[in-house]
C-alpha cells in the first residue's frame, strides 16, 4: 500500500519541513532503502549518504545512517556539506550498494528531501525507485549487532576527477575573470578554491551556507540569478557561473550580465566537444530543450535521441549504450566519461575552459552559435492551477488539430505527445530570419501538484513571449 506522505518521483522523494519531511517519514524512506538494498544489492557493499546546506540536513543526514546501519548495512556518512554529484561519485568510486541524498535540489526553502543514488553513480532507475517504494511501512530488517557508520570526506576523489576532467592549465593562463555564485548551496567555494589555486581572477557571491537562501530559491534561473548577472557586470568579469542549491545543474549569465539559459549552456559544451575533443557517442536532449542541438549534431554526423523530460532517461540511455553527453531544460548536463549524473561544478568548469581555449567570453560564444546555426530564444513559464483547470488544458490542447491558428494566430504544423502535448508552429517571421528556429510550444502538467509548465522556442524574443502569453490565456481559458 502506498504511503500517504512519501513518494519517490522522478529524482526522490520532497516534502516540506515539519509538515510531511519528519524525522519519522525520513527514518521511514530509509528503512525502505535499507529493506531494498537487503533484497536485490549487496548489503555487505554499504551505502554512501550525504547532505546539503538546507534546514537540518545534516541530522536528516545521520538520522538516515542510524536507520540504515541497524539494518546491518556499513555506511560511509559525509562529514560536512556534499554535492550531489561528489556523493553520486563517491557511490561509484567506493564500489558501494547505493547512496541516500539529503537535499531538495532548487526547491525553496521550507523544502527537503532524500534522494537514491545507485551503485553506478547516478539516480535510481524506475524499477529501483518502484522497489523501493514498494518496501514504505514494511518493518526494516534489523541485525542483531549494528554495522559501523564511518565519517568520510567525498570531496577529495570527486575534484581530482572534475579537475582532471577539465583542462585547467588552458584556463589558468586565459587571463579571464570569473563570477561564481553558489547560491548559499553545497557548491560553497569549490570553484574559488579550485580558480585560486590556479591563478584565475575571479569574484563569488553567496558562497556562504544558509539554508533560509535569503530572497531567492537556489534555482540557477531568472529572477534567482540576477544578482550574479549584477555582480559580473559589477566586476568586469567574462562571465558569472551558478550552480544550484545541491550543485548538480548549472546556470550562467554574460559579461553584460544576461542570463544564459541551459539550452545555450549545451549547445556551447556540444559545440566545443565535438569541434575540438571529438569524444565517440550518441547525444541525447529532453523533449522540451532546445532544437539547435539537433542541428549541431547535424553537422557533425552525430546521433540526437529525443527523450522524456527528466535526467532518469539520459542516465537510462548511459547505462545501456555509448552516449557522449545527454541533458534536459534545467540545467541538467551529464558527460557519460565523467559519470552518468548531472553536474554542475564540472560543467561550470568546462564552460570556462571553452572560454578560455577560444579566447572569447561568453557572450561572443552565444552569439557564434546563433551566428551559425539561426537565433533561437526560449521561454517558459509555470502556472500554478487548480487540478481540474490544469486537466481540463491538456484535455483541450489535444483536441487540437493541424491547421488550427490557437496560438498567437500561427498555425499548428503537427502535434507530438512524447512527454506532454507539443505544438510545431507556422511562425510567418521565421520567413524573415535566416535559417530561423522551428517555433514549437509545449504544455506539460505536472503529475504530484497543481502546476502546469509552458515552454517555447522560437526565432526572436518577442514571439517567445506572444506565444507564451497566448498559451496562459488558452490554459486558464474555463
Amino acid at each position: 500500500m502506498p504511503h500517504p506522505q512519501i513518494k519517490f518521483g522522478t529524482d526522490g522523494w520532497r516534502g516540506v519541513i515539519a509538515d510531511d519531511f519528519t524525522f519519522a517519514n525520513v527514518r521511514t524512506a530509509a528503512a525502505a532503502i535499507a529493506a531494498y538494498v537487503h533484497a536485490q544489492e549487496d548489503p555487505k557493499k554499504g551505502l554512501c549518504i550525504g547532505y546539503d546546506t538546507r534546514f537540518g540536513s545534516k541530522a536528516f543526514a545521520r538520522a538516515c545512517a542510524e536507520m540504515v546501519a541497524a539494518s546491518g548495512i556499513p555506511v560511509a556518512l559525509a562529514g560536512a556539506i556534499t554535492p550531489t554529484p561528489a556523493l553520486s561519485y563517491g557511490v561509484r568510486g567506493r564500489s558501494a550498494a547505493g547512496g541516500i541524498m539529503i537535499t531538495s535540489s532548487h526547491n525553496p526553502a521550507q523544502w527537503n528531501g532524500v534522494k537514491y543514488k545507485a551503485w553506478y553513480g547516478g539516480s535510481g532507475r524506475p524499477s529501483i525507485i518502484a522497489a523501493i517504494e514498494s518496501y514504505l511501512d514494511k518493518p526494516a530488517p534489523q541485525a542483531a549487532q549494528p554495522a559501523p557508520i564511518t565519517e568520510v570526506d567525498f570531496l577529495p576523489p570527486y575534484l581530482k576527477a572534475i579537475e582532471n576532467f577539465a583542462d585547467l592549465a588552458v584556463i589558468g593562463k586565459s587571463g579571464m575573470k570569473f563570477c561564481i555564485d553558489s547560491m548559499y548551496g553545497a557548491g560553497g567555494t569549490i570553484l574559488s578554491d579550485i580558480f585560486d589555486r590556479i591563478g584565475v581572477e575571479h569574484v563569488q557571491i553567496r558562497a556562504n551556507p544558509d539554508p533560509l537562501f535569503p530572497g531567492i530559491n537556489p534555482e540557477p534561473i531568472e529572477p534567482h540569478i540576477r544578482a550574479l548577472g549584477e555582480a559580473t557586470v559589477a566586476n568586469g568579469c567574462c562571465a558569472g557561473l551558478c550552480t544550484d542549491g545541491d550543485a548538480d545543474r548549472i546556470g550562467a549569465t554574460d559579461e553584460h550580465g544576461n542570463f544564459v539559459d541551459p539550452h545555450k549552456i549545451y549547445s556551447v559544451l556540444l559545440s566545443w566537444v565535438l569541434r575540438r575533443k571529438g569524444w565517440p557517442g550518441a547525444v541525447t536532449r529532453a523533449f522540451n530543450t532546445t532544437k539547435m542541438l539537433d542541428r549541431i549534431c547535424k553537422k557533425y554526423g552525430r546521433e540526437l535521441i529525443e527523450h522524456g523530460i527528466g535526467f532518469k532517461f539520459v542516465c537510462d540511455y548511459m547505462l545501456e549504450r555509448e552516449i557522449l553527453m545527454g541533458g534536459e531544460e534545467s540545467g541538467g548536463i551529464g558527460f557519460q566519461r565523467h559519470l552518468p549524473e548531472r553536474d554542475g561544478l564540472l560543467n561550470s568548469l568546462l564552460l570556462a575552459n571553452v572560454m578560455a581555449e577560444e579566447g572569447k567570453t561568453l557572450g561572443q560564444l552565444v552569439a557564434d552559435l546563433q551566428a551559425e546555426y539561426g537565433e533561437h530564444q526560449y521561454g517558459r513559464i509555470d502556472l500554478h492551477i487548480a487540478d481540474d483547470i490544469k486537466n481540463a488544458a491538456i484535455a483541450r490542447a489535444r483536441d487540437l488539430k493541424p491547421g488550427d491558428p490557437v496560438f498567437a494566430g500561427m498555425s499548428i504544423l503537427r502535434v507530438e505527445t512524447l512527454d506532454g502535448v507539443k505544438f510545431y508552429l507556422d511562425n510567418p517571421e521565421a520567413a524573415t530570419k535566416p535559417n530561423a528556429a522551428e517555433t514549437w510550444l509545449l504544455l506539460r502538467a505536472s503529475g504530484t501538484e497543481p502546476l502546469m509548465r509552458i515552454y517555447t522556442e522560437s526565432c526572436s524574443k518577442e514571439s517567445v513571449a506572444k506565444l507564451l502569453e497566448s498559451a496562459r490565456a488558452f490554459a486558464l481559458h474555463a
